[in-house]
């Protein structure tokens, strides 16, 4: 009954003579009907025979009255208006006119509000008295038409599945969400594990594997490259004098001293107990004078910085290094070997000083 008082308010009142019609005209076919549709189809809308809007479920309602209520005035000043100044008929095109929308009963219309939304609805009419019942729903856009009108679950009907839809569609979100998490959980603790493998725990550089890894990659795809290896003269003094805390420094320290004399793309590691291997990549012209000289420029800057004093609990610690260099050429066995006799080379020709491969 409420909803049947709500229809006979809400459709425009007649001026003139016609105001004093008996109640078996004010009983239209279609006040009749929107006590059951109110129920069963809560979007629905009762059109006029000029297109004129005469009865509207309630989510109908918070459409055209901007959310409010359909008791409240907003949704009261729609009552009367022209369907077709409140929506646009997006598909099929054309429909300008009351008498268009009549000759598109029984077609899946896509409409649009005029103004204020860009959510597109999904429609169906049908001719009903001397007017249309129009049905419409959001299809697709049920989570837009949800978040921009603020509908909640009593603005559809019972049996719509647009709830179910929008449990299911969270529950994928929050699903995707939580599994997003834990693949970036699970990539993180990847690239930490292998980071920790090709990692140097004492100095922070490069290990062994790390420098296989990447000699490999670098034999794979050719191009110009040039390996160092890097032995620490006295270190062993320093160790039996000092003991193990001042040699664990004064590695730390020419780790430092490595990583600052070489480029952010080369490869630093510690290979051994004081032992470090350098790869230079894109070093060009190993062959000739100009690829000689800048390696031994860099060979020639990194001994005079180890040289210099190390400090530990105030007393200097004097080390140096020998190195030996040689181009990246052949596998990585090969390579290794020739620069490991060019700096065997390094340490009989008095220490502090640098070999090439021969």
């Amino acid at each position: 009954m409420d909803a049947m008082r709500h229809s006979k308010d809400a459709r425009p009142r007649r001026e003139g003579p016609d105001q004093t019609q008996n109640p078996a005209e004010d009983q239209a076919p279609w006040a009749e009907m929107s006590a059951l549709l109110d129920v069963f189809c809560p979007m629905h809308v009762f059109l006029g025979p000029q297109g004129e809007l005469r009865h509207m479920g309630a989510t109908f309602a918070k459409l055209v009255g901007g959310g409010i209520e359909p008791e409240a005035q907003g949704a009261q000043q729609a009552v009367g208006r022209r369907f077709l100044d409140l929506f646009e008929v997006l598909r099929p095109r054309g429909a300008e006119t009351m008498a268009d929308l009549r000759a598109l009963a029984g077609e899946k219309l896509s409409l649009r509000l005029q103004k204020g939304s860009g959510v597109t609805l999904k429609g169906v009419l049908a001719p009903f008295g001397d007017g249309v019942v129009l049905n419409l729903s959001f299809g697709i856009s049920i989570m837009d038409g949800v978040r921009e009108f603020d509908l909640s679950g009593s603005d559809f009907a019972a049996t719509d599945l647009a709830i179910e839809m929008l449990y299911l569609i969270e529950a994928k979100s929050v699903a995707m969400g939580a599994s997003r998490k834990l693949n970036q959980r699970l990539q993180g603790a990847k690239i930490a594990a292998e980071e920790q493998a090709f990692t140097d725990t004492l100095t922070g550089l490069k290990n062994r594997r790390a420098v296989d890894h990447v000699l490999s990659r670098l034999i794979e795809r050719g191009g110009a490259f040039a390996v160092m290896q890097i032995d620490l003269d006295y270190f062993k003094a320093v160790n039996d004098t000092h003991g193990h805390p001042a040699g664990d420094h004064v590695l730390q320290q020419v780790a430092r001293i490595l990583v600052e004399e070489t480029r952010r793309g080369d490869c630093v590691a510690r290979v051994g107990g004081d032992e470090f291997v350098l790869i230079l990549d894109g070093v060009r012209g190993l062959d000739g004078e100009r690829g000689r000289d800048e390696l031994a420029s860099i060979a020639g800057r990194l001994i005079a910085r180890i040289e210099e004093p190390i400090f530990w609990r105030g007393a200097p610690l004097g080390i140096s290094a020998s190195i030996g260099i040689a181009p990246g050429e052949g596998d990585g066995a090969a390579l290794f070997d020739r620069v490991d006799k060019a700096l065997y080379a390094a340490k009989h020709a008095g220490r502090a000083q640098f070999r090439f491969a021969a």
